[in-house]
């Protein structure tokens, strides 16, 4: 069994979908693995990671109006307001989506389907630095 650990740094451009796939199909062709399994871990509280479609940018385009529906920025219920109207909803999209992805690793390649692609969802209105572990584990 063989693992192999690494961190990548994305820049985001404010809130909205930074397709991430290349990058991770990049390195973990690198590591040699041909069956097993790749984690992504997203390092914020504040941001998320999706599979999601890769075709039709409509899709991501709907997700953001129905989550500015769902979590509207500056709601006035909300007290953790320290660094502005899109903090708390930030961290209420991120814990609804979730920070982590498991994609199995079959013939050295990610088992994504034919139009799934991995996003850094960034929930912040500004851009941000986002920090992402990624950890491959199985048999080269």
């Amino acid at each position: 069994m063989n693992q192999h650990v690494t961190e990548m740094v994305f820049a985001t451009r404010g809130r909205g979908f930074l397709e991430v796939t290349s990058e991770v199909v990049a390195w973990v062709r690198k590591t040699g693995i041909r069956t097993g399994l790749c984690t992504l871990f997203l390092r914020h509280t504040s941001a998320s990671l999706v599979i999601q479609e890769n075709a039709d940018p409509d899709v991501r385009r709907d997700f953001e109006t129905y989550f500015g529906e769902l979590v509207p920025d500056g709601n006035s219920s909300f007290i953790h307001t320290a660094e502005g109207d899109d903090d708390m909803p930030a961290h209420i999209r991120s814990a609804l989506m979730g920070v982590h992805l498991h994609i199995p690793v079959v013939n050295g390649e990610l088992t994504l389907g034919t139009w799934q692609g991995i996003y850094l969802w960034e929930h912040r209105t500004s851009p941000h630095r986002r920090r992402v572990a990624l950890h491959v584990i199985g048999e080269a």
